[in-house]
């Protein structure tokens, strides 16, 4: 990330990109894994030999708030138990920033312990809010992690038109895990970990 400017033209692409994956049709995405209160849906992604995901669940709070545990900052490491570490590299808005996080192992450590860096931006969308990011290029490693990659993910959040203190949850994930894994072991994880993303974010909510 060079400067400013190229931070707007990435937010605007990266916003563009994930109102696209909202506007996909119902039947073009497939049911990976449900529970009452979270549904996991997939389709082949358009950007790497895996595949989107689409995770949507109703939280019990105001729109502003779900968010602020999303997006990148404090409260985030707080709650979420695949996340271990988290730094702001760059920041260029309030809104808008370079993110460099760490995950646990999967699977019995099937999946080893991954970094990324992402760029982050966090707009409104209609009533509510869209919090998105991308992987960046990023020079310096951790030793002992794999450096994963994420594609145009992100997380829209709107109020219930019934019930304006409680939203609608939706978010869109990509991620190439990279190293040598079975697709199949990559598959059951994404979608276990987006129903345990939904379960630790209405625990930290109600605390």
């Amino acid at each position: 990330m060079e400067a400013l400017t190229d931070a707007t033209f990435l937010a605007s692409k990266i916003e563009n990109t994930l109102c696209q994956y909202h506007r996909v049709e119902d039947d073009k995405w497939r049911v990976a894994k449900k529970t009452k209160d979270v549904t996991v849906w997939r389709k082949p992604s358009d950007e790497f030999n895996g595949y989107l995901y689409k995770a949507q669940g109703i939280m019990e709070d105001v729109t502003n708030n779900v968010i602020d545990y999303i997006r990148p900052g404090p409260r985030r490491l707080d709650w979420d138990t695949l996340m271990t570490s988290m730094d702001i590299v760059e920041q260029f808005e309030e809104n808008c920033c370079v993110m460099r996080y760490t995950t646990a192992g999967q699977l019995w450590n099937l999946i080893a312990p991954r970094e990324f860096v992402d760029f982050s931006y966090t707009t409104q969308y209609e009533e509510g809010l869209l919090s998105c990011g991308v992987s960046v290029h990023y020079e310096e490693m951790r030793p002992d992690f794999v450096r994963g990659y994420n594609h145009p993910c992100g997380w829209f959040c709107v109020p219930l038109k019934d019930s304006l203190d409680r939203s609608l949850l939706t978010g869109y994930i990509q991620t190439d895990l990279r190293g040598m894994l079975p697709q199949s072991a990559v598959d059951t994880a994404m979608a276990s970990t987006l129903v345990n993303f939904f379960g630790d974010l209405r625990k930290a909510l109600k605390a």
